[in-house]
C-alpha cells in the first residue's frame, strides 16, 4: 500500500515536466513539416504558461511585430469587458445611438436605435457589412463611424451573423468617446501590465480613431502573451487580474455562428471543435490565428502571409489541421504521463 501511495504520488509531481520533455520532440517534427505550408511564418506553442516550442519561417522571427489582421477584434472585445468592469460603459446592453448620435444620419433607420454593444461584439448589429468587397469603399470614405452607420439593415438587430470590421470599429469609437482617451491608450493602460504584451502599431481612421478590429501589429509573441491571459481567466503570471474571469467566458459563449464555416462566435471569438477538443480562438485575414484549448492548457498563435485571403485559399483549414496535430501530440503525451497505481 505505501508503495503504491508513493509511486502515485511521484507520478503527480513529475507528470507536466515529464508530458513537456515527451512532447518536445514530436512538437518539432510536426513544426518542420509545417513548413511545407508557404504562407505560414511563424508558430508559438505555450503548454500551461511554458512556451514549449516556437519557429519562424522564410527569414520571420517570433520576435518581429506583424500585423495580426481581424485577431485584433479579440483584443477589442477585451478592452470592451475591462471597460464594463470598470464603469466606462454600462455593459453589453447599453444602446449605442446616443454615444453616436452625431454621427447618425438625420433620416436614420429606426432600428440604428435598437444596437446594443454586445450586437457590435458578435456580429449582430444587422447592418450590412464594411468587409469584403465594401471594405475598400470604407476606408476610401471621410468618416469610418458614419459610413459604417449608413449602411443599409440586411437583418434586424439581434438576428443573424453579418461579419463586419464596421462593426469593432464602432466599439473603438465608442470607447474613445466614453472614456476621452484613445483606444490605443486605453490598451496600454489596461493591458500594459501584461508581461510581454505591447502593440507595435495601429492605424487610425480620419478622425484619429483607432481601427476597431484591423490594422494592429504587435509580435507573435504578445499575441501570444494575450492568448495566455484569455487562457488564464484574465490573470497575468504574477497573479494580477486584468479581464474579469465571467467576461472571458461571456466571450467564448457561441451567440451565433459563421455562415461559411459554420463556426460559434461569441464576443470577438471563434469556437470550434478541433480534434476531439473545444478550441476558442481568433482569426485575421491571411491566417492570423490565435487559439486556445482550455482543456489541455494549450495557447497557440500562428502567423502567415497577409496577402491573400486564408479561407479562399484553403491556408487556414491547413491552420486548424496543423493545431489538430499539435493537439494530439499534446493530448497523447499528457495520456501517457497519467499517474498510475502500482500493487
Amino acid at each position: 500500500m505505501l508503495l503504491r501511495t508513493m509511486v502515485v504520488v511521484l507520478s503527480l509531481l513529475s507528470t507536466p515536466a515529464m508530458a513537456e520533455e515527451s512532447f518536445r520532440p514530436a512538437l518539432e517534427g510536426a513544426l518542420d513539416r509545417a513548413e511545407a505550408l508557404a504562407p505560414l511564418q511563424t508558430v508559438l506553442i505555450a503548454h500551461d504558461g511554458t512556451v514549449v516550442a516556437e519557429r519562424g519561417y522564410r527569414g520571420h522571427s517570433p520576435g518581429t511585430p506583424t500585423s495580426i489582421m481581424s485577431a485584433s477584434k479579440s483584443v477589442i472585445s477585451a478592452l470592451v469587458g475591462i471597460a464594463i468592469d470598470k464603469g466606462v460603459l454600462e455593459g453589453t446592453d447599453q444602446l449605442i445611438a446616443p454615444i453616436l448620435a452625431n454621427d447618425l444620419l438625420a433620416d436614420a433607420d429606426p432600428r440604428l436605435a435598437r444596437i446594443t454593444v454586445g450586437n457590435l461584439l458578435s456580429m449582430q448589429a444587422g447592418l450590412g457589412s464594411t468587409s469584403g468587397p465594401r471594405y475598400g469603399a470604407w476606408i476610401e470614405s471621410a468618416n469610418w463611424v458614419r459610413f459604417a452607420l449608413a449602411q443599409p439593415f440586411e437583418d434586424d438587430p439581434g438576428g443573424r451573423m453579418i461579419y463586419s470590421t464596421g462593426s469593432t470599429h464602432l466599439l473603438s469609437a465608442i470607447l474613445t468617446r466614453r472614456s476621452g482617451r484613445s483606444t490605443l491608450a486605453l490598451a496600454r493602460d489596461w493591458l500594459g501590465p501584461l508581461k510581454g504584451f505591447s502593440i507595435a502599431g495601429w492605424d487610425r481612421d480620419p478622425q484619429g480613431i483607432y481601427v476597431g478590429g484591423n490594422l494592429m501589429s504587435m509580435t507573435p509573441r504578445s499575441l501570444l502573451a494575450f492568448g495566455e491571459l484569455y487562457r488564464t481567466g484574465g490573470l497575468t503570471p504574477d497573479g494580477r487580474r486584468l479581464i474579469p474571469q465571467d467576461w472571458i467566458e461571456r466571450s467564448w459563449e457561441s451567440r451565433t455562428s459563421s455562415r461559411y464555416t459554420g463556426d460559434g462566435y461569441g464576443y470577438g471569438w471563434f469556437s470550434a471543435r478541433i480534434a476531439g477538443q473545444d478550441v476558442k480562438y481568433g482569426w485575421g485575414y491571411g491566417g492570423q490565428m490565435v487559439y486556445v484549448v482550455p482543456a489541455l492548457g494549450l495557447t497557440v498563435v500562428m502567423t502567415s502571409d497577409v496577402s491573400s485571403p486564408s479561407s479562399r485559399t484553403g491556408h487556414r483549414d491547413d491552420l486548424h489541421a496543423l493545431l489538430g496535430e499539435i493537439i494530439g501530440i499534446v493530448a497523447d503525451a499528457g495520456t501517457a504521463s497519467a499517474p498510475r497505481e502500482t500493487n
